[in-house]
């Protein structure tokens, strides 16, 4: 059973899957998200931390927060949308769960994520 359903998802699998950058909880990324008002479109970009992935497939969604003016706003953004025109990283974050609810609680210095260290430069 499981095996057809994997088959009749990667039938209707789109290519945004493998357009979007790996990126994982705790990052932060600007999701520029496409809006139609009207007869007009244009993009909006969405800046805020990653606080948790979720699903798998045609399901897999991600939810976003940041704080606008003094208020935590939160978007939650499938992965497979058709609406998502980019996802850039700006910074990788080093939490050891995969799901920060604790972080809506949280406020001012408390509220920063440690920025994972890339060693795989080398220097000289």
């Amino acid at each position: 059973m499981d095996q057809l359903i994997r088959i009749a998802e990667d039938s209707f699998k789109t290519e945004r899957q493998q357009e979007l950058p790996d990126f994982s909880t705790g990052d932060t990324v600007t999701v520029y998200y496409r809006i139609k008002e009207g007869n007009k479109e244009r993009v909006q970009a969405f800046r805020g931390v990653v606080i948790q992935r979720r699903g798998k497939g045609q399901a897999e969604t991600f939810t976003v927060r940041k704080i606008s003016d003094g208020i935590g706003v939160e978007r939650i953004f499938p992965v497979n949308s058709p609406f998502i025109d980019n996802v850039e990283i700006n910074k990788r974050g080093k939490v050891r769960r995969s799901r920060i609810f604790y972080f809506r609680k949280l406020s001012g210095k408390k509220a920063r994520i440690k920025e994972k260290r890339d060693f795989s430069r080398k220097s000289n």
